[in-house]
């Protein structure tokens, strides 16, 4: 199996740069995983928040593989522990998915064509994040899924 991030824009702080490259180093460890970044849309003008969702959420769609199965981070989504996290990734491993897609939107989210797309919507917390934090939380819940499933030291509980 490989796991795939899209994900809307850059990281623009350098520690989560950082963080976020040595988590997806961490993960690299077990399966394959790579990161599309792809261009925010400018924020301002006349351009509505509905036209800049859509605007990114086609440009997310086109990098979607037609057989992934499709994770979206949305605040509408249900939440998941880190063992039903870890849990998930068993079971597509072990019931054969190629590839596995996480996706996170922009500063407005995802449209609704990228939550239809999604088999399962996925919220990190009744908190709101910026979406960079977002991204390093959720690489960070990859690598302890991981670590989970090998009974490594990594997640004291």
């Amino acid at each position: 199996m490989k796991i795939r991030l899209i994900c809307v824009g850059r990281l623009s702080q350098r520690f989560l740069r950082e963080g976020a490259a040595d988590y997806a180093a961490r993960i690299e460890r077990y399966l394959p995983f790579s990161t599309i970044e792809l261009k925010e849309e400018k924020i301002g003008g006349k351009v509505s928040p509905d036209v800049i969702r859509d605007r990114e959420g086609q440009r997310i769609l086109d990098r979607v593989p037609p057989q992934a199965h499709v994770i979206v981070l949305d605040e509408r989504g249900s939440p998941w522990s880190s063992e039903e996290l870890a849990g998930a990734l068993e079971q597509h491993m072990v019931q054969g998915t190629a590839e596995l897609v996480f996706i996170i939107g922009g500063a407005y989210g995802v449209s609704d064509a990228v939550r239809r797309r999604g088999d399962r919507l996925l919220s990190l917390s009744a908190m709101t994040f910026t979406h960079q934090m977002a991204r390093l939380f959720l690489v960070e819940q990859l690598y302890r899924g991981f670590t989970i499933l090998r009974n490594e030291p990594y997640h004291n509980r």
